[in-house]
């Protein structure tokens, strides 16, 4: 049986894998993004097929797509805490998108009952929207 440990490091190393990431939760797992809320999007998504889903439009999203310098700042058998980091391009809009990520994963069985990961709105918004922050701000002025 895999330790959180172990379940992160995999979920780490094959992000670009849909298919393999899926494997590594349980029927109900779920990933969320709770800071995602904050620019007006989803940021829970549980179940096999509603992940599948999610982490097939990462490599769609940017050009490859990779974790780097994985810190694991915390470990127990069945939790763990990390800081990790990706240093990519967005594929639509061409802009360079550099995050550190902030992660706690709980196990449950061997399998990932939940990712909740932390990272800075701001780069999502730059990279991504078309107008960066200003499509943050336009509804505001």
């Amino acid at each position: 049986m895999k330790t959180a440990k172990e379940l992160l490091l995999l979920y780490l190393e094959n992000i670009g894998n849909p298919d393999r990431l899926v494997e590594l939760f349980t029927e109900d797992g779920a990933l969320e993004l709770p800071y995602h809320a904050s620019l007006g999007r989803n940021w829970h998504w549980e179940g096999h097929e509603v992940l599948h889903n999610f982490f097939k439009g990462i490599p769609q999203t940017f050009q490859d797509f990779k974790f780097q310098n994985i810190k694991i700042l915390i470990e127990t058998p069945d939790q763990v805490f990390a800081e990790y980091e990706v240093d990519v391009v967005a594929t639509k809009t061409g802009r360079p998108y550099h995050q550190t990520y902030m992660g706690r994963l709980v196990s449950e069985n061997g399998k990932i009952k939940l990712i909740r990961e932390a990272m800075d709105m701001i780069a999502v918004a730059r990279s991504l929207f078309p107008n960066g922050l200003d499509d943050i701000y336009s509804d505001k002025k």
